[in-house]
C-alpha cells in the first residue's frame, strides 16, 4: 500500500510538467506561480490550523525558512520560465538531475556518485544537443536543478532544527510573498486569470493534488526505507514524458531517448548513493514543476 501511494504521488508530480507547460500559453510564469503558491499556502496553513498546529514565531525558524526560500524561489522561477522555451519532457529529465547534484553539493563523493554524475553529463549532452543549438529553456532548467539541489542540501540540516512543520509552512508563506512583486513586474492582463479549463485543471494538479501528495508522502515514508522512496521518485520524469507525449504531442528523437535514458540511469544511481535526503521540495504542496 505505501509503495502504491508513493507511486501515485510521483505520477501527480510528473503531471505538473505538461500541465504547467500548457497553462503558460495563457498566463505569464510568475503570475501562475503566485496563484499556484497562494492556493497551496492557503490549503496547507488552513489544514495545519484546523488540526491545531501553530506556526512557530521563533527567530531561528524564520531565519532558516527565509534562507531555504531563496533556493526554492530560484528553483521554481527558473523551472517555470524555462518551460516557456523547452519541452515538458526535457524540463522533467533535467530537473531530475538534482538527485545527482545533492551528493556533490554535500561533498559525499564515492564511486557511484562520480559514475552517476558522468552519466548525467553525457545524457544531458544527448538530450539538449548543445552542438546543434543552445536552448535557453534547457539552460534555465539546469539552473533550477542546481537550486533545488541546494535547497534539499540545506533542508537536511534545517529540518533537524526546531519545528519542521513551521519550517515547511513558513517557506510556503515566504515564497508566495516573493512571487507577488515578480507578478506585478510582469503586469499580466486581466484575461490571463480567466478561469479557463486549462488554468483550473493545472491549479487542481499543482495546488491541490500535489498538496495531498506531499501529505501522503509524509505518511508513506514512515513505513518505507528512504532508498526505496527515492527509487520510486526516479520515475517522475518518465511519467512526465509519457503525459507530455499523450496530452501535448511531444516526441523525443533518437538522441533525446538516449540522453533521457542515461539521465534516468544517473538518477537511479544517485538515489542509491544515500546522498539524497528523500524530501520533496516543500512547494510540492503547491515540485513539482
Amino acid at each position: 500500500m505505501p509503495q502504491l501511494a508513493i507511486l501515485l504521488c510521483t505520477l501527480v508530480w510528473g503531471a505538473t510538467f505538461p500541465a504547467t507547460k500548457a497553462v503558460l500559453d495563457q498566463i505569464p510564469p510568475f503570475s501562475f506561480l503566485f496563484v499556484r503558491f497562494l492556493l497551496g499556502t492557503v490549503l496547507a496553513v488552513g489544514i495545519a490550523l484546523a488540526v491545531g498546529r501553530r506556526l512557530s514565531l521563533e527567530r531561528s525558524t524564520l531565519r532558516i525558512s527565509a534562507v531555504a526560500t531563496v533556493y526554492l524561489f530560484l528553483g521554481y522561477a527558473l523551472q517555470t520560465v524555462g518551460l516557456r522555451y523547452t519541452t515538458a519532457s526535457n524540463s522533467a529529465f533535467i530537473t531530475a538531475l538534482y538527485v545527482v547534484f545533492v551528493p556533490l553539493f554535500l561533498k559525499r563523493f564515492g564511486g557511484r556518485t562520480w559514475v552517476s554524475a558522468g552519466l548525467a553529463v553525457v545524457g544531458l549532452w544527448f538530450l539538449v544537443e548543445p552542438a546543434v543549438s543552445v536552448n535557453l529553456g534547457d539552460l534555465l532548467t539546469l539552473g533550477c536543478a542546481a537550486a533545488f539541489a541546494a535547497h534539499i542540501s540545506c533542508m537536511e540540516s534545517y529540518t533537524k532544527r526546531g519545528d519542521p512543520v513551521s519550517f515547511f509552512l513558513w517557506q510556503l508563506v515566504f515564497v508566495t510573498i516573493a512571487m507577488l512583486p515578480a507578478m506585478l513586474i510582469e503586469s499580466p492582463a486581466s484575461e490571463s486569470f480567466a478561469a479557463t479549463r486549462v488554468l483550473v485543471v493545472t491549479l487542481v494538479i499543482t495546488g491541490v493534488l500535489a498538496t495531498g501528495a506531499f501529505a501522503v508522502q509524509i505518511w508513506a515514508q514512515q513505513l518505507l526505507p528512504a532508498h526505496k522512496v527515492a527509487l520510486i521518485f526516479s520515475l517522475e520524469p518518465a511519467f512526465a514524458a509519457c503525459l507530455a507525449w499523450y496530452f501535448l504531442n511531444e516526441h523525443l528523437d533518437a538522441s533525446g531517448w538516449l540522453g533521457s535514458g542515461l539521465i534516468m540511469t544517473a538518477v537511479v544511481l544517485g538515489a542509491m548513493t544515500g546522498g539524497v535526503a528523500v524530501v520533496r521540495e516543500p512547494v510540492e504542496s503547491s515540485p513539482a514543476a
